[in-house]
């Protein structure tokens, strides 16, 4: 036995820093915190524009095998998740987005109460320390530091400005509305350093007694007594250990591991649980299904000399920059992974934007790409990117376990572009971003379409283009989703339907996704649980 606590949190990420850090603010709550990978403590983690080398460390980064579905996308992926204290958002590339307030007030909409946009927007409120200062709908004094990124550059400059002729609006900060517009990112960086969930969620709470934090512990299962969760059985240095919970057991595991943990617990489609010999426990056919995810592409542009950061990452310039970054905090270096984002709508009849683009003065050299435990190589001549993806599409795809080990992996469907709006929102947004490209402030500054290049015209063959530079935004949500309808896995308190003692806190929750990146979302909803959970348990 490893102890007994009144709460178990499985998984240190976004999600379960937030509630390790706020239900160990009663020192009568005795709280453990559980996490797969090591502590945060690698340089590059540290560092912002280390996350694509931070990437290539199996020490602190799940890779996950993704499969295409019966159609829509064709190709198979690998898709990265931290496995370290912070969890992705501390190799991730530290965007803060909150997304539109219609996407919470569609949850309440689903019969999610609770959870519109009046409640959450004090939960970002309550976590923000906003550089911008205070407004009314912007918080200051919060553990989060959320800063509008200083990479700014003539090329990003003119991206800017393509927009505006386009008729975007140039926002301060892409939070302050949901209207359409284009401007450098908002980010989790303060002074140069990343500022993940680790830094401002445990950090501050590692000192109390009654905070147990144990890494390198791999969750095997949630023990149950009859229907009620009691414990988890784990292993740690491969040694199995047991560990108890008085009140309740959380899973923060993300949208892939939190469905498997639950499948291997005994909560799940039962059908697919029997065959794997796997006690049922409760039938709970939603665990697993309902993925939602993001899907982008990228033009890739050559550009004229002195547009380019590409000659900065490599020989003489990269020691002077991380030399600038040791001795400063600045220069590339301290940069979140994209500097410049924008939104627009697909259509002109539609509501609020649907599309987003994110962008920045570098290009890949996809001649030698060999996946995400290799090093990315940049471009040994000048070239920009521009991402683009479906901000809330319709496919949906699903994660299953093949086994009864949880060293394997699930069967991940990403099942991308099956439904055919979001194919048209698709194209339609890859033909407006190539407009981007066409306006008179870039003529001085674009050579050519790189990737995937000028002979991409048709429908048809720009999503062919998906199967070959498509990619997920890691962004994926919905399996363990939130709501009153036969496949809801969890209540609107976040509780395990059929079952006690065991609750899901993370972005598995989300029944639709986000109109932007999740990791602000994933922490403002473990802020709004965390509420639910005291109440719950006073």
């Amino acid at each position: 036995m490893g102890g007994t606590f009144d709460f178990i949190i499985v998984g240190g990420g976004s999600a379960g820093c937030v509630l390790a850090n706020r239900l160990s603010e009663n020192p009568n709550n005795q709280v453990l915190l559980l996490e797969a990978g090591p502590s945060d403590s690698h340089p590059l983690i540290n560092m912002p524009k280390g996350f694509g080398k931070i990437l290539t460390k199996e020490k602190y980064t799940w890779y996950i095998p993704a499969l295409p579905g019966e159609k829509g996308k064709r190709t198979p992926e690998t898709w990265v998740r931290g496995k370290v204290i912070g969890g992705s958002s501390s190799i991730n590339g530290m965007q803060y987005l909150r997304g539109h307030p219609q996407d919470y007030d569609h949850w309440e909409e689903l019969g999610n109460q609770g959870w519109g946009w009046r409640e959450m927007k004090r939960a970002f409120m309550a976590m923000e320390d906003h550089e911008l200062g205070a407004t009314e709908d912007r918080g200051v004094g919060g553990p989060l530091r959320v800063t509008v990124s200083r990479g700014h550059y003539p090329a990003l400059d003119a991206m800017i400005g393509a927009g505006e002729s386009l008729g975007l609006r140039r926002f301060e900060e892409p939070n302050e509305s949901i209207e359409d517009g284009v401007g450098y990112t908002t980010c989790t960086i303060k002074e140069g350093r990343r500022w993940s969930a680790a830094r401002a969620f445990l950090d501050p709470a590692k000192k109390r007694p009654n905070l147990h934090i144990e890494t390198g512990v791999l969750v095997d299962r949630v023990l149950f007594e009859g229907q009620r969760a009691i414990g988890v059985a784990c292993s740690q240095n491969n040694v199995a250990k047991e560990f108890r919970a008085a009140k309740e057991i959380i899973l923060s595991a993300g949208a892939i591991q939190s469905p498997k943990i639950l499948q291997l617990s005994g909560v799940g489609p039962a059908q697919h649980l029997q065959a794997l010999g796997i006690p049922v426990v409760q039938d709970s056919p939603g665990v697993g299904g309902n993925m939602r995810e993001h899907v982008l592409i990228f033009l890739q542009h050559r550009v004229k000399e002195g547009y380019s950061n590409n000659r900065e990452f490599s020989g003489w310039r990269l020691w002077k920059n991380a030399f600038k970054y040791a001795a400063f905090g600045t220069g590339v270096l301290a940069n979140p992974g994209y500097n410049f984002t924008g939104f627009f709508r697909s259509r002109e009849d539609i509501e609020r934007p649907d599309v987003q683009i994110i962008g920045d003065c570098f290009s890949m050299d996809m001649s030698k790409w060999e996946g995400w435990k290799k090093t990315p190589v940049l471009e040994s001549q000048p070239g920009c990117q521009m991402f683009g993806y479906n901000l809330r599409p319709e496919s949906q795809g699903s994660i299953l376990i093949q086994s009864r080990d949880p060293r394997e992996q699930p069967k991940v469907t990403h099942n991308y572009l099956s439904d055919e709006r979001d194919r048209e929102i698709s194209v339609r947004m890859f033909r407006m971003m190539r407009k981007f490209y066409e306006q008179p402030v870039l003529k001085d500054i674009v050579v050519e379409e790189m990737l995937p290049g000028p002979a991409v015209q048709t429908d048809d063959e720009i999503l062919d283009a998906f199967d070959l530079l498509g990619g997920p935004g890691y962004h994926a949500t919905g399996t363990c989703s939130m709501g009153v309808d036969s496949k809801a896995v969890v209540d609107e308190r976040l509780r395990v339907r059929g079952v006690s003692g065991l609750r899901v806190v993370d972005c598995s929750i989300m029944p639709t996704n986000v109109s932007g990146n999740t990791n602000g979302p994933v922490m403002a909803t473990a802020w709004r649980a965390s509420d639910l959970i005291l109440e719950d348990n006073r």
